[in-house]
């Protein structure tokens, strides 16, 4: 039983009943393989220096996503659609075959990463750099909005094996003259799906039609909705290789799912209880909409709560002073929206609560995906009203998962 649980029904024990694990029978082991041997990075066939930096990195064993996709990528050229929930790998899965085979003698961009958000760009550049600490210089640029475009063609004029980019931004550079792709092996789709809920459809379908003759194509994806498999149609290989989870690992198995019923009302209270109980644990608090988000950071930080907001409203720069603040461990929870919390990566978070359910199970899954990152647990905890728990049910049939519930007598 959850600490705060205990909490709860210590001061109001005729109100909570203990956990009630849904389903939990259900989600043990159903359709997945046991007792398979975990395969060493050096048996994978990554090279001893990258090994190197990966051990500095406390990166020891493979996760499934790595297992199964780094030998296929590293021993051939492919298309490969890869879908593994958020905070499973996906970087080294793709990154260490993609440093494999630049050739370092060539100054031109051999490789081209695909994310959503400037910060998972900023993140996946700063990864594949230290993964190569060991290696022969290997240089990655990263290229976004919401920074000086002229900055970015200037550090592309210097010798640049890899580009991660954002899709808008790379249009523009391609559209300047400012970026030379004609050298590309491999494009890679990071959190492809996000960047179709994103919007950037078209910008995809651009890139993707004039890259159309490079050699690999690799779509990572914590899911698959109908858009993605149009781009998988229109644009990757009839025989691309399919690495998809089983259902019931959609969701990271090692977060723990559970939820309170309430009225609007409790919900703040029910949220300080839980605050309280996980001590100085750090966490997110997702809301669907600007205005609940806004209204929440307040009533938290007059409750001495080290929070603030991130919303659609920021302008980029006060955007990047609070996740500066929330990475610096200046905060102990970050308040947000689905749309401005993408591409957040912050080690070491233990919980997500959803103050407001997200409009699809694909957002569940990415909110959830924020928590129990490298192997880690994590908590996510749904704080909802009588007509929510529909929702719940949904999400456990379509993710496969199982809810804990605290319910209201």
């Amino acid at each position: 039983m959850r600490r705060y649980a205990n909490y709860l029904q210590s001061m109001y024990p005729s109100i909570f009943r203990s956990f009630a694990v849904v389903n939990d029978e259900d989600q043990s082991d159903q359709g997945c393989i046991k007792n398979v041997a975990v395969a060493s990075f050096e048996e994978l066939g990554v090279s001893k220096e990258l090994i190197k930096g990966l051990n500095e990195l406390n990166i020891i064993q493979p996760t499934d996503i790595q297992q199964k996709v780094i030998p296929m990528l590293l021993n051939s050229s492919t298309d490969l659609v890869g879908q593994a929930q958020t905070g499973t790998g996906k970087t080294a899965a793709y990154g260490l075959p993609l440093l494999s085979q630049i050739d370092r003698n060539i100054g031109s961009i051999q490789g081209l990463v695909l994310c959503p958000t400037r910060e998972l760009g900023k993140q996946v550049a700063k990864q594949l750099f230290k993964f190569t600490k060991y290696t022969e210089k290997i240089f990655t640029e990263a290229v976004y909005g919401g920074e000086h475009i002229e900055r970015q063609i200037a550090a592309l004029s210097r010798a640049t094996h890899i580009v991660v980019a954002t899709p808008g931004r790379l249009i523009d550079l391609v559209n300047r003259k400012a970026i030379d792709l004609s050298a590309v092996k491999t494009i890679i789709l990071d959190e492809a799906d996000e960047m179709l809920s994103m919007g950037f459809k078209k910008e995809l379908d651009q890139i993707l039609s004039f890259l159309s003759n490079v050699e690999n194509k690799w779509l990572f994806s914590a899911t698959i909705p109908n858009g993605i498999k149009a781009i998988i149609n229109d644009h990757l290989d009839a025989n691309a290789e399919h690495i998809i989870v089983d259902k019931n690992s959609i969701v990271n198995k090692k977060i723990t799912h559970q939820y309170v019923v309430c009225n609007e009302q409790e919900k703040l209270f029910v949220l300080m209880q839980f605050l309280k109980a996980e001590h100085k644990n750090r966490g997110v608090i997702f809301c669907k909409t600007k205005a609940t988000a806004k209204k929440l950071a307040m009533q938290l930080i007059a409750k001495n709560v080290e929070t603030d907001a991130i919303h659609g409203d920021l302008l980029q720069k006060e955007r990047d002073k609070v996740m500066r603040a929330f990475k610096g461990n200046k905060l102990r929870v970050l308040v947000a929206t689905d749309v401005a919390a993408r591409g957040i990566d912050v080690d070491g978070l233990t919980f997500v609560v959803h103050y407001q359910l997200p409009e699809s199970d694909e957002y569940y899954t990415h909110r959830s995906g924020r928590t129990a990152r490298a192997g880690k647990n994590g908590t996510s905890l749904c704080i909802v009203e009588t007509s929510d728990v529909k929702t719940l049910r949904n999400y456990e049939r379509i993710l496969g998962i199982g809810f804990q519930e605290i319910k209201v007598k």
